[in-house]
């Protein structure tokens, strides 16, 4: 496969994840199978790269497709989450404005701090494995969820009602929600470099200020 066909592959590993965690919230195989593509989603994020470096397939429009297949994967579940009520709306909107740094950071950044904490493998590690377990938690969440926000026992799938009362369902939704803040807040420090490096770059498109005085002779 080529590192394109990876993207796209994992893209629609995500989709497909979101339809099981969704369509079948009340069957233990569909669920289970749901967590096996998200972390195939979010795990094939790093084999597109390696077969781009490895087999010398890197381009510049691959690089800005895996980047986009990533912003696509995140706010697709981030979205699928908040509307069906286990994270608030403004997830999916900070994740995607934070998100679009990452257009720019392999070719902005130049400190090592910057490098570091946007583009280093432990980064990128870290914030992966957050995003999937963040993932595979709400998605497993959401037959606690009511239509109407209230959590009932005829929600529950099977496998839930056997063991899960109402008191504990709302600890495991507050905990999901502690889990989704960590993984933004997570997003928006890696953003921060990218934004005070962008700067100096915005700042050296500026047109030259005429002086007041020469400008008032004019």
């Amino acid at each position: 496969m080529t590192p394109n066909q990876v993207t796209l592959a994992r893209v629609a590993a995500a989709f497909a994840a979101v339809a099981l965690f969704t369509a079948g919230e009340k069957v233990l195989a569909a669920d289970l199978s749901a967590v096996i593509l998200t972390v195939a989603a979010i795990a094939l994020d790093g084999v597109d790269g390696y077969l781009a470096r490895t087999r010398g397939l890197a381009t510049s429009l691959g690089a800005q497709l895996d980047i986009l297949g990533d912003r696509v994967v995140e706010n697709l579940f981030f979205t699928c989450f908040a509307v069906a009520g286990l994270i608030s709306l403004w997830v999916p909107v900070l994740a995607a404005r934070a998100g679009r740094t990452g257009f720019a950071a392999n070719s902005m950044l130049e400190t090592w701090w910057g490098k570091s904490l946007v583009a280093s493998r432990a980064s990128r590690a870290a914030y992966a494995t957050l995003k999937c377990v963040c993932f595979c938690y709400l998605g497993l969440m959401l037959p606690l969820r009511h239509p109407a926000g209230v959590v009932s026992d005829a929600t529950f799938g099977p496998w839930f009602a056997v063991w899960l009362s109402e008191p504990i369902a709302y600890w495991l939704l507050s905990a999901g929600q502690i889990l989704t803040g960590v993984t933004v807040a997570f997003c928006l420090v890696r953003a921060i470099p990218v934004i005070c490096e962008g700067r100096r770059y915005l700042a050296a498109e500026e047109p030259p200020r005429k002086p007041l005085a020469a400008a008032a002779i004019r």
